[in-house]
């Protein structure tokens, strides 16, 4: 039991601002505030690039990161984050990885200041939550700052249970109090709805998230790719202390280099005006004299 201001003594480090990564400028303009000890959740439909969005946001942070990656193979989230460091393609990647000798050695060089630890088990369960993070502990001594968790349905029984998926969202949250850890979850918005088909591009609104549990979370992201332009749209659908549009119609849009697993900032397209004619003058005698005579 603690008083207000020894409550806020104690936890004022521990809800300190994230790292901030320049291509989401355009978001923390809109009022977005991840912080250290929060759940945070990043929802969308199939298909738009959610781990990469999460694996390229904690490698630009490069905080101490446990990441559970049950959605993604060794090989390619491992090979999303050579392509991140060296800025070749993720098929440059594994054509180097195949070949040998220097170009190997050059990937695994890349990643050398990495400070990204993965866990592939699937399904993800508690309890290899818990020897994780003790082998963690023991190698490190001490809690990582960042835990992703990719994604929600790969947790043990929580492929479609609603009471299961509620129960890993309240275990985030004891996990983050416990540690001081930032946990990052992913999770599906609905993508049979009218709005997924009619407006696939925009990101889907709190209610499209499935289950409803983008309620949970201090901080819920909802992301759209749209594959014409490469244009990710980001809106913020809930934020405990800050501003947010549950509607999702109010996004920041940054540029997606799917091959590179990059994201930057779209460009400012300033709007040029051709310049004006000058008005014609009326004909007079005495301007066409004064013209000839000078």
């Amino acid at each position: 039991m603690l008083t207000p201001g020894r409550s806020l003594a104690l936890h004022a480090a521990s809800g300190r601002e994230l790292p901030r990564v320049e291509a989401f400028d355009d978001l923390y303009a809109m009022g977005v505030r991840p912080r250290h000890g929060e759940v945070i959740m990043v929802a969308g439909r199939s298909g738009t690039q959610k781990s990469g969005f999460a694996l390229f946001w904690v490698a630009q942070m490069n905080l101490p990161t446990l990441y559970f990656s049950a959605d993604m193979s060794a090989f390619t989230a491992s090979s999303r984050l050579a392509s991140m460091a060296t800025k070749d393609t993720t098929e440059m990647v594994e054509a180097g990885m195949a070949e040998g000798g220097k170009y190997r050695q050059a990937y695994i060089d890349a990643l050398a200041d990495s400070n990204i630890t993965f866990s592939f088990g699937s399904p993800i369960s508690w309890r290899s939550v818990d020897e994780e993070l003790e082998a963690y502990v023991e190698l490190w001594d001490r809690y990582p700052e960042v835990l992703v968790f990719d994604n929600l349905m790969d947790f043990e029984g929580a492929e479609s249970d609603y009471t299961e998926q509620m129960a890993v969202m309240q275990g985030c949250t004891e996990i983050a109090r416990h540690t001081g850890a930032t946990v990052i979850i992913l999770h599906h918005a609905s993508d049979k709805n009218w709005e997924a088909k009619t407006n696939p591009w925009a990101p889907p609104s709190r209610d499209q998230v499935k289950g409803g549990l983008s309620e949970k979370p201090e901080l819920s992201l909802s992301v759209a790719l749209d594959p014409t332009s490469l244009a990710y749209n980001v809106a913020c659908i809930k934020q405990r202390m800050g501003p947010c549009d549950p509607t999702a119609g109010r996004y920041a849009t940054m540029i997606c280099q799917p091959e590179y697993t990059r994201f930057a900032k779209a460009e400012k397209r300033a709007i040029v005006q051709a310049a004006q004619a000058k008005p014609a003058e009326e004909w007079s005698p005495t301007k066409v004299a004064l013209n000839l005579g000078s």
